[in-house]
């Protein structure tokens, strides 16, 4: 029987207990969870982000060029405002959270895959049985006879 009519075929009850457990299984899968908390510490870096371009640098440019803050910086064309300032501030906020990506996904975890990669590659040492073993195979390849005991 095909799986249509197979659904089609059950009760409702057990249509919706059938997607519940789908859903749960789905929703508390590992990656789920970690994108949640990803997108939850995004959001609150997001804000951090947001208040330290519209609260520090964008006043403290506003104070070193002419015309007051950046909110009061606006071109008028046709007798409407064009707020250029928020949009600066929007550019210098995209900036800030592309650099501090950049830094923190290619550069450090970069690193990190790198050193792991280090690792994996090299070899542990080799233990004493080994080098022994090493040795011989070695005088073997090159053709010397092992000594006889007199």
């Amino acid at each position: 029987m095909d799986p249509i009519h197979r659904i089609v075929e059950l009760d409702p009850a057990k249509k919706a207990f059938s997607l519940f457990g789908e859903f749960k299984n789905f929703a508390f899968k590992g990656n789920v969870i970690d994108l949640a908390v990803g997108v939850i510490i995004g959001a609150a870096f997001g804000k951090i982000v947001t208040s330290l371009v519209e609260d520090l640098m964008m006043p403290s440019i506003g104070v070193l060029l002419p015309g007051g803050g950046y909110a009061e910086w606006v071109w008028m064309i046709e007798g409407k405002p064009i707020p250029y300032g928020k949009f600066l501030a929007a550019i210098v906020n995209f900036l800030i959270v592309a650099l501090v990506l950049f830094v923190f996904i290619v550069k450090f975890l970069g690193w990190v895959v790198k050193q792991k990669k280090e690792e994996a590659v090299a070899p542990p040492p080799l233990t004493k049985d080994q080098e022994l073993l090493t040795e011989i195979r070695d005088l073997l390849k090159n053709g010397a006879r092992p000594a006889t005991s007199p």
